[in-house]
């Protein structure tokens, strides 16, 4: 058993004898895996099926030398089903790494007909192939494209089926919703590198619609525990989706339509922590409304359970939940304005004005939190130097509002400003944009991704200057060119596989990969899109009328506001219907 097991509750050990072994791999470190929700659910739900066996396989350590199941010390070449849940476009290098590194092909092409241990059948699934499965499509016979609960139990049905891959992976294609068989569609392109047109092998269907979970009993929670998880709490999630549809961001679209789990089945996920447990943390906080968290906070109060929380809405905060917050003696708390600026905000639908994050931070400081952290973008569409400059200004009328506030209580209170460069994400308005905030005449003229970097480093120098001398102001900003992976991983096609590979076997840095297969970081990263441009991720179906993102797109250059999805009579995006 690996000796990171030995604190860890939730482990599920069965016996190999009689059972299919499934790997389960993720592709970061332990700690990171093991905060997870996705990947526990997973595992659960593989574990529940009595003839399987699932163990895990998480990223080494810089001092393991030796990759094997957390188990049962298994290598993966044991294994005759391997799945991976991907959450983060920066860990694509790591999964491809890690199918190499356990001795299988890791390009599905590669692998022998008969499916059995050296040659598994390798299944994707996790928000990242939900967005867009292209740049792991090369490695994989099949994703799954949705949610693990409605699809997983016919799944692991046809699974026991055959060990003929390749009529196991036309049946499941043609039959199973939300299963996506790369090796059945062909994608041809232009001179310019542009997707010319998609075609699917006969049988399969031309677009694979996702799978959705529609209700839940019982909320999502954490299955294992450890004292070496990154979040090292007890997890239970509100709901999935969003329904303020803020334009930059995909969970908000491709988890359409927003489901709120009822308080019920919230309640019945926090229920099942473990006894001794007194902290849980909320995923989904920025969806809840006031009754379900008020409902919320009544119980952890009388269960003596302190809350965690990645981040909260500036204008969700009721007394209720200021009580819990006291009660919990949290040291920090974040909210997110993200646009620097009112406009901003307005371009991006974020539905926040000034005097909501006033008021969140001076309540936040109140309930005893003396650490306030601001998560802002750079690069959003339309940003000028004037929108930054309302930034630097908005900090220091929340410094001037929670200092006094502090001195109250003898205490100092400090902000963490948080600067991330923005990234264009398939299925949002913003699809159509360049990284780093250039206009499209920029972005075209400029073939290099050289000029987006600067234009982002130079926003950043600008805030910090701005922000110089301001007491109790902690200015934290990414590096932009190591947000340029994630920006070319987010909207790659599938002829970025060689470059993941040759990345995560640490044979070469992106930009001599690039080089090597006769691409370029500018044409995923920065090159401006049309319109009617066929995007590779438009071989899955969300549901989404694409003239809708289209239309959103021209509201948010104009920065109009777009209401929030009512989904009992909205229809605008289509996923509800027309």
């Amino acid at each position: 058993m690996h000796a990171l097991l030995a604190a860890e509750t939730g482990t599920v050990r069965k016996k190999w004898k009689g059972r299919l072994a499934a790997a389960l791999l993720y592709p970061h470190t332990y700690a990171v895996a093991v905060s997870n929700l996705g990947f526990q659910l997973v595992y659960r739900l593989l574990n529940q099926v009595d003839h399987l066996v699932c163990e895990r396989f998480v990223y080494p350590q810089a001092e393991e030398q030796v990759f094997r199941s957390l188990e049962s010390g298994r290598p993966l070449s044991d294994f005759p089903l391997v799945f991976a849940s991907i959450s983060f476009e920066h860990d694509y290098p790591r999964l491809a790494a890690m199918l190499a590194a356990g001795g299988i092909a890791p390009y599905a092409a590669d692998r022998s007909k008969l499916v059995a241990a050296g040659n598994p059948l390798v299944i994707f699934g996790g928000v990242g192939v939900f967005m867009n499965p292209e740049p792991l499509a090369l490695f994989a016979d099949l994703m799954v494209i949705g949610e693990a609960e409605a699809i997983l139990p016919q799944l692991l049905a046809e699974l026991a089926e055959t060990n003929d891959r390749h009529a196991l992976l036309h049946r499941i294609g043609a039959t199973l919703p939300g299963c996506y068989v790369p090796s059945g569609y062909k994608f041809t392109y232009d001179d310019v590198g542009r997707v010319r047109e998609i075609v699917a092998a006969p049988g399969l269907p031309q677009r694979v619609r996702r799978a959705v979970l529609q209700t839940s009993n019982q909320a999502a929670h954490s299955e294992l525990l450890s004292p070496d998880a990154e979040l090292g709490m007890y997890m239970t999630e509100l709901g999935r989706g969003c329904s303020r549809g803020c334009r930059f961001c995909a969970a908000g679209f491709i988890y359409r339509p927003p489901r709120l789990w009822d308080a019920e089945a919230v309640l019945a996920g926090l229920a099942a922590r473990p006894n001794g447990v007194d902290r849980a943390g909320l995923l989904g906080m920025e969806m809840a409304d006031a009754d379900t968290l008020d409902q919320i906070a009544a119980f952890l109060s009388a269960s003596n359970c302190s809350l965690s929380f990645s981040s909260l809405r500036a204008d969700r905060i009721s007394p209720r939940l200021l009580e819990l917050l006291a009660h919990s003696k949290l040291k920090s708390a974040a909210i997110a304005p993200d646009g620097c600026s009112q406009r901003l905000r307005q371009v991006i639908n974020k539905g926040l004005a000034e005097e909501d994050l006033l008021r969140a931070a001076g309540a936040l400081i109140e309930a005893g939190i003396f650490t306030l952290k601001l998560y802002v973008m750079i690069g959003l569409p339309t940003e000028t130097q004037d929108d930054l400059a309302e930034l630097a200004d908005l900090v220091r009328k929340v410094r001037d509002c929670i200092l006094p506030i502090g001195r109250k209580k003898g205490r100092v209170c400090e902000i963490v400003l948080s600067v991330n460069s923005f990234v264009p994400k398939p299925w949002t308005p913003f699809q159509y944009l360049s990284f780093g905030g250039l206009d499209a005449d920029a972005a075209g003229r400029d073939q290099s991704e050289k000029t987006a970097l600067l234009h982002l480093s130079n926003s950043i120098k600008y805030l910090k200057i701005a922000l110089a001398g301001i007491d109790n102001v902690q200015f934290k900003a990414d590096r932009p060119e190591t947000v340029l992976p994630q920006a070319v991983f987010a909207r790659a096609d599938r002829r970025i596989a060689p470059v993941l590979l040759a990345m995560g076997s640490g044979k070469a840095s992106l930009k001599q990969a690039m080089k090597a297969q006769g691409l370029t970081a500018w044409q995923y990263a920065v090159r401006p899109r049309a319109t009617d441009e066929l995007f590779c991720w438009e071989v899955l179906d969300q549901g989404i009328k694409k003239e809708y993102l289209q239309r959103e797109l021209e509201k948010a250059l104009r920065a109009e506001a777009t209401a929030p999805c009512e989904t009992a009579h909205c229809r605008r995006c289509g996923v509800c219907g027309s």
